[in-house]
């Protein structure tokens, strides 16, 4: 028979403590990260990010290949450091995304807009271009 801990095996215990369905504070703490919002029609993909305490300028949305992500960077307050807390529940730090939208999309004209704490972006969809083929002459 093997361990148990309050009639639980220690590793399925220690699976559900970075569960999100357990305890999204803790897995939150590994990786900290924002919510996403993400929805399409017949024109665009469109992506809303929650991301509070982040100033415009430190967010950077960038497209490579079909991978679109989303990176910030949310600094902690020096004044904050000194306070002494009880839990901590907001992440301070890198915080990245990245999702892939596709071939069909218009890379040239991607919009994002970020207002009181939510990014906006607009990818375009455009016409998947038509595979070609070639015939090869065998020697």
């Amino acid at each position: 028979m093997g361990l148990t801990l309050y009639g639980k095996d220690p590793l399925k215990l220690f699976e559900d403590v970075f569960n999100d369905k357990v305890s999204p504070f803790f897995s939150s703490m590994v990786a900290p990260s924002f919510k996403v919002d993400i929805s399409e029609d017949d024109t665009a993909v469109f992506i809303e990010a929650d991301m509070p305490g982040v100033q415009k300028e430190d967010i950077k949305v960038s497209m490579e290949d079909d991978v679109l992500t989303i990176s910030a960077e949310r600094t902690q307050k020096e004044e904050e450091k000194k306070k002494g807390y009880h839990r901590v529940e907001r992440s301070w730090g890198s915080l990245s995304r990245s999702f892939t939208v596709g071939e069909n999309v218009d890379t040239e004209k991607i919009e994002a807009a970020y207002d009181n704490g939510v990014l906006k972006i607009k990818v375009p969809k455009i016409e998947p271009k038509p595979k070609t083929g070639k015939e090869i002459p065998v020697s």
